[in-house]
């Protein structure tokens, strides 16, 4: 149980008021080497760091890595805590603003409480069933599309499926024909998302976080000059239209830059972890044919098996709820290998958790990763088994042991399109091809997780 002291002064930056060495001494954990405290143990592996820690220091910790110390809570009431967050206690602003302030300033998860509320109410018009349907059109059309362009044979998926994932992105979220304008804008956000996480903060010439605050310039005029062209002829149904026409409570519209802030922040967290959650998927089929073909029945009773055409019969924005393995296969993926294994928070102000004081201005993280693997929540965590998620079974397991998609206020505002995309890639996919695993890859584990190799499968033709 955690308590919270409402006597301390409040950080109003993540940068200012950063609680001493002497404030945390208290707290067991390591700093690590002079300068770069525990940041290349993270790098290198993070989840064997935390299991280290888990181990030697119990499950509140603090560690020294990226320029300061960081407390971490470990467990599914730490998730509660801090994703739920009762008190408004927890900054995600200043906790993901070392990391994406350059890049992604005022996207809705750097948001917090009231400005958060007001522009995730404006925005969730984007998700509501018209525009969720004519993105299922857009998402059916693309993918089979793609399918019948991969053919059989050795492929790399990941590399694969992220041109998939920007390509459906121009049509879907902005709504532009694939060609020379989109292929400039998938430039420019993809070397904005590597220099999200470049080791060098500042934008010295020929470095990628240069690239990025580049990329960053251009598509801020890009989407500055749609907007104002979308509000002046009325808007469309891609996303992007939707956004630029989102209205507050009261009637009146999104500033315009502020609009332009949560295109750029949607377009990456739409897509870096829908390419990393959609490869995980594939990887976890592949390596368990028994589920592969499991789906595939489904798949097929669902949709009807091929059409007049000979070819697989697209999934029906009606029948998406009908795909219940697959939504089972997914969220068993989204368990084993969580797009975003862990995610940082700024305690506001004091509180008490698993007997420890943790002092305001702290940077607080939780770990999804570790507690997906938790003994305590689920027997043989390391197996894939989708039927963890029947509903007798969720039923009885802690609320927040399964936390993908993040929890409370910034539950993320697009899970429902992600399972949509995803069940339309299977009812695409499994009817073409069966899908073998030709080498075991070696995951690159942060900040989102993907194979090194690509993922090297081989599809064979049904």
């Amino acid at each position: 149980m955690a308590t919270l002291a409402a006597h301390d002064p409040i950080p109003t930056h993540w940068s200012e008021g950063n609680p001493s060495d002497d404030q945390l001494a208290h707290i067991p954990g390591e700093g690590g080497w002079p300068l770069v405290g525990n940041t290349l143990k993270m790098l290198k592996d993070p989840h064997a760091f935390t299991r280290h820690m888990v181990r030697t220091y119990g499950r509140v910790y603090k560690n020294k890595a990226f320029g300061g110390w960081n407390v971490v809570l470990i467990g599914a009431d730490a998730n509660e805590l801090v994703l739920f967050d009762r008190g408004k206690n927890f900054s995600s602003e200043q906790g993901w603003g070392p990391i994406l302030d350059q890049l992604f300033p005022r996207g809705l998860m750097l948001l917090d409480f009231d400005h958060h509320r007001a522009d995730r109410r404006a925005l969730s018009i984007a998700f509501k069933p018209e525009p969720m349907r004519h993105y299922s059109g857009s998402l059916n059309r693309g993918i089979a599309k793609k399918m019948e362009d991969w053919g059989e044979g050795s492929m790399q998926f990941y590399p694969s499926i992220k041109s998939l994932t920007l390509d459906l992105a121009a049509d879907s979220f902005i709504g532009i024909e694939w060609g020379p304008e989109a292929d400039r804008i998938n430039t420019a956000f993809i070397d904005m998302v590597q220099a999200s996480v470049a080791p060098v903060r500042k934008p010295l010439p020929f470095t990628q976080m240069k690239r990025g605050v580049d990329g960053r310039a251009f598509l801020v005029d890009f989407f500055t000059r749609e907007t104002h062209r979308r509000r002046a002829e009325g808007g469309g149904q891609d996303m992007f239209s939707q956004f630029a026409t989102a209205e507050y409570e009261d009637g009146s519209r999104m500033p315009v830059d502020e609009v332009v802030d949560h295109m750029n922040f949607l377009m990456m967290a739409a897509h870096d972890t829908i390419t990393s959650s959609a490869t995980s998927l594939i990887w976890l089929l592949a390596k368990h044919p028994e589920w592969q073909e499991k789906l595939r029945q489904e798949v097929t009773s669902v949709t009807g098996g091929a059409g007049s055409d000979g070819e697989p019969r697209d999934l029906a924005y009606e029948d998406m709820g009908k795909l219940e393995l697959c939504e089972m296969a997914f969220k068993e993926a989204l368990r084993m290998v969580p797009p975003v294994p862990s995610m940082p928070r700024r305690a506001l102000r004091e509180f008490e958790f698993g007997g420890y004081r943790i002092p305001a201005g702290s940077h607080v993280g939780i770990n999804q990763y570790f507690v997906h693997h938790d003994e305590l929540h689920w027997d043989d965590p390391f197996a894939f088994d989708p039927t963890r998620f029947t509903p007798d079974k969720v039923k009885a397991r802690h609320k927040y042991a399964w936390v993908p998609f993040g929890g409370g206020a910034h539950m993320c505002l697009g899970l429902h399109f992600a399972y949509m995309q995803v069940k339309i890639l299977l009812a695409q996919f499994l009817p073409r091809y069966r899908v073998s695993l030709e080498q075991e890859p070696d995951w690159q584990p942060w900040p989102i997780p993907k194979p090194k190799d690509g993922l090297r499968i081989r599809l064979e033709k049904i």
